[in-house]
């Protein structure tokens, strides 16, 4: 078991993220909670080296994602942003091609799970970074909304491509248009998230969900992963070489002959950190 929680020489300040790593599982928490853990460029910095790292890293099997305090993530620093646009500073127009873009990339392109455990307000950017993940598990207090239109701005972090994947373009819409908060029961209902807990057994349900998917055939987590994107972008024809590929890779794997193994065997497969494309 790790905890890293940033350099620990500088006492003058929290670090923007708290990254804890047990049994596989790779634990990054947003840490500005009085700022609703919004993004700030200390905290982008850190977060983008972060998820770098975890793909990186072998004995990463599962890739949690979480808030410290009341939220999730609020989005944008806007009091950091407002400060930027009065002082003119040229780098805001880059601030989605620097970071957003990246992270949304990191987080879909890596070959292993991701998992956004929403602690509670989810919010703009924030918001889509949940979507961008594999599966989202919310707190029974959380809630999502985008209010990109609200401050004259367009949606980013991916949410035009992954919000209507997940609850249709209409419902879409209607957030991005109107700002719209959905609770974490309706967000439920309509497909934005995969299970809602209740806030005091919460904690408890992300460590054995990730714990499970730990515990699982990394190397195949991944190529479903790479199929179901591939398969979002082409046709029958291109989906099914894919899945050839990825079968005829997975057919070879450790991974593959450990599960045959354990089913002949009558036990629980045991699968280790290799074979991860």
């Amino acid at each position: 078991m790790t905890d890293r929680t940033g350099d620990p020489s500088d006492n003058t300040a929290q670090p923007p993220i708290l990254i804890h790593a047990e049994d596989g599982v790779r634990t990054i928490t947003l840490n500005r909670p009085a700022a609703f853990n919004s993004f700030n460029q200390q905290m982008k910095s850190a977060l983008l080296e972060a998820v770098a790292e975890a793909a990186a890293d072998p004995a990463v099997r599962v890739l949690v994602l979480t808030g410290a305090g009341r939220a999730f993530c609020a989005g944008q620093d806007l009091k950091e942003h407002l400060a930027r646009v009065q002082a003119n500073d040229p780098a805001v127009a880059d601030t989605v091609t620097a970071f957003y873009n990246p992270l949304v990339t990191a987080l879909t392109e890596m070959r292993k799970p991701v998992l956004a455990a929403v602690n509670g307000v989810a919010a703009g950017a924030g918001a889509a970074l949940a979507f961008a993940c594999d599966l989202r598990i919310a707190a029974a207090s959380a809630s999502f909304s985008l209010a990109f239109a609200g401050v004259a701005l367009s949606a980013d972090t991916g949410a035009s491509y992954t919000l209507p994947r997940l609850v249709g373009q209409g419902r879409a819409m209607r957030m991005m248009l109107l700002g719209e908060k959905v609770g974490a029961a309706e967000a439920l209902r309509i497909g934005m998230v995969d299970e809602v807990v209740e806030d005091a057994a919460f904690s408890g349900r992300v460590t054995r969900l990730a714990a499970q998917l730990a515990a699982g055939p990394t190397a195949a987590y991944g190529w479903i992963k790479a199929s179901v994107a591939h398969a979002a972008d082409t046709d029958l024809a291109g989906t099914l070489a894919f899945e050839d590929r990825a079968q005829a890779a997975c057919f070879t794997s450790a991974d593959h002959r450990e599960a045959l193994d354990a089913f002949v065997g009558k036990r629980p497969p045991r699968f280790g950190p290799h074979d991860v494309p």
